[in-house]
């Protein structure tokens, strides 16, 4: 957050830890809502929303039915706290790139509304918190995949793939899998084929789903030098390579129905999106072969299909086993 006197050079002031604005000659309180929704906002909550919505529908479907709600409550509320302490550290890693990238310019660090230690000390906590509440509410081995989860995230993905190679998303998005296997483990207490499948399911929708919206801001990525792949290789490969994983995801979504024995309502749900998400991803790659103008691949529209198409797949995931 700025001040701006006409008869001054801007003054900086920041958050600390302990919410008082800090810099410039006297310091000033910051509001009560600045500070709680800079916060917020370092924990992206809708990575949070999307990743939930892997866990849930999972354990639903780990129940046969409707799980303990008590249960349900818990490994949310873990999975919230441990989603939110990941994306904490990513902001306070990438603050550097964030603050000169349009799409991530207002967050709260690039701002300067928060101090990188504040931020980090936040990050700690909700990390700490998360892992109580998995190993006390749920069990030792979902906790054990949430702190692997934030460690992949943090060190994999964020330190050591995201600036170095054009497959950091691939690798990276390994850590947005994790939910589908704590969904799992927190009802059943061990691992099985179903949850590794939804996880390739995840696995496979991130490139897709990730490289449609590098392609919107690949010019903010290239500016800064992180070599996602829309930056490094021509709209038409990118979207070929989309349509390949795109045809993976898909196959992969089936499987479910032979390893799992699902009943009816996944398969058709499976085959109806899957078909969906696939004509999408074709009319974007006709498209980029024809024309490196965003204005004309439109690579938001299938961003957007992204979201929905896996929303709605795990929500057939959860419906299944009540229909049965």
């Amino acid at each position: 957050m700025t001040t701006v006197d006409p008869d001054r050079p801007a003054v900086r002031l920041v958050v600390g830890v302990n919410g008082v604005l800090e810099g410039g000659d006297v310091p000033a309180r910051a509001s009560a809502r600045d500070v709680v929704m800079a916060y917020v906002g370092l924990t992206k909550p809708r990575v949070i929303e999307l990743l939930l919505l892997t866990t849930v529908p999972v354990m639903f479907f780990a129940a046969g039915g409707v799980p303990d709600l008590g249960l349900v409550v818990a490994t949310v509320l873990g999975g919230a706290l441990s989603a939110g302490s990941a994306s904490v550290f990513n902001c306070v890693y990438d603050r550097d790139i964030d603050e000169q990238m349009r799409r991530t310019r207002r967050r709260a660090l690039p701002r300067h509304i928060i101090t990188p230690r504040a931020a980090l000390v936040f990050g700690f906590v909700l990390g700490i918190l998360s892992t109580v509440v998995l190993w006390a509410w749920v069990n030792e081995l979902s906790a054990g995949l949430s702190v692997a989860a934030i460690a992949f995230y943090v060190f994999g993905y964020t330190m050591l793939l995201k600036r170095r190679t054009t497959q950091n998303i691939v690798w990276g998005g390994i850590a947005g899998c994790f939910p589908a296997l704590i969904g799992w483990t927190a009802v059943t207490g061990e691992l099985a084929w179903a949850p590794l499948v939804l996880f390739g399911v995840v696995f496979f929708w991130t490139p897709p789903h990730t490289w449609a919206l590098a392609l919107r801001y690949r010019e903010d990525y290239k500016q800064v030098d992180v070599p996602m792949l829309p930056v490094v290789r021509s709209a038409r490969n990118v979207a070929r390579q989309i349509v390949a994983y795109s045809w993976v995801m898909v196959a992969t979504s089936l499987l479910l129905w032979p390893v799992a024995g699902t009943g009816l309502v996944y398969p058709i749900a499976a085959a109806v999106l899957g078909a969906v998400f696939l004509v999408q991803a074709h009319q974007l790659e006709r498209r980029a072969r024809n024309s490196e103008d965003l204005a004309v691949i439109r690579p938001m529209h299938l961003f957007h299909s992204s979201n929905l198409y896996l929303s709605l797949l795990f929500v057939a995931v959860a419906i299944d086993p009540l229909l049965r």
